[in-house]
């Protein structure tokens, strides 16, 4: 294991014994049988199961094998690609969609860590190419300057931890919603649809590329419905708003999204 693990109770490194991770001060984690660490300590969870449910985690994984969002997936791993890295690190991984693509377009080590502990076991049951790890982004188990690339998909982004992670000159790749993404679904929750923008370059990052991928779909009843429930807002949804889709029938969908590739420069943050 080339980037080491950093335990999140003592932040010391962890180093692997016989298929745990022991830090200096004698925590350990122990390798599920799927191949994942839960490296999130209890006093990290904001609730018994944090982050997406199973529903959200099986409508994802339900969604993404339709291929409708593999122009992100290829346009992302192919960002990364040209960065020839050595060690990324996916923060807010989930399934491992995206972070096998990077696996398989570069040579890095790639990492990807996600808090639901559902989205990781699954991810590291079906992608043996990557090390992937149930914990915070917040506190990322990893140690200081462990990435020359940071990828975030869809994710909370931490100034702090960004810059923590990642090594002088190190990229971080963010996908974001783009103007109108979803917007035809969101009309049936929301009178007014406001444009999302494009996001700013966090704290000791600065803006180096931003490109706007965009595609119209037409998709069945059963592909609606897994697209609204993987992502937030589905809790908006009630059950006419659910009729009226199902009745529809097809229905015509814009993905839109900003891939954005900042660069890591010196500042207050060190």
């Amino acid at each position: 294991m080339s980037l080491d693990y950093q335990c999140p109770l003592c932040q010391q490194s962890l180093e692997l014994h016989a298929k745990v991770l022991k830090c200096i001060n004698n925590h350990s984690f122990d390798t599920a049988k799927e191949g994942y660490v839960n490296l999130l300590p209890v006093q990290q969870k904001n609730s018994k199961q944090p982050g997406d449910n199973l529903d959200m985690v099986q409508a994802r994984r339900a969604f993404l094998t339709t291929g409708h969002y593999q122009f992100l997936q290829q346009a992302v791993a192919q960002r990364v690609a040209l960065q020839a890295p050595q060690q990324v690190i996916d923060l807010g991984c989930g399934e491992g969609f995206y972070t096998h693509a990077i696996a398989n377009a570069c040579t890095a080590h790639v990492y990807g860590v996600d808090i639901s502990k559902s989205a990781v076991k699954y991810a590291a049951k079906r992608y043996s190419n990557c090390h992937f790890s149930v914990a915070s982004i917040s506190q990322a188990p990893f140690n200081d300057g462990s990435a020359d690339v940071l990828v975030s998909i869809f994710s909370p982004l931490f100034d702090t931890e960004l810059a923590r992670l990642a090594k002088a000159n190190a990229t971080l790749v963010v996908a974001s919603p783009g103007p109108w993404h979803l917007k035809e679904l969101k009309h049936y929750i929301y009178r007014d649809v406001n444009a999302h923008t494009a996001i700013a370059a966090p704290v000791g990052f600065e803006l180096i590329e931003q490109t706007l991928l965009e595609q119209q779909v037409s998709l069945p009843f059963k592909d609606v419905k897994n697209l609204i429930t993987m992502t937030p807002f589905a809790w908006k949804f009630r059950p006419e708003h659910w009729q009226q889709l199902e009745q529809q029938g097809e229905q015509v969908v814009t993905l839109s999204f900003y891939v954005s590739q900042f660069k890591r420069v010196t500042d207050s943050l060190g």
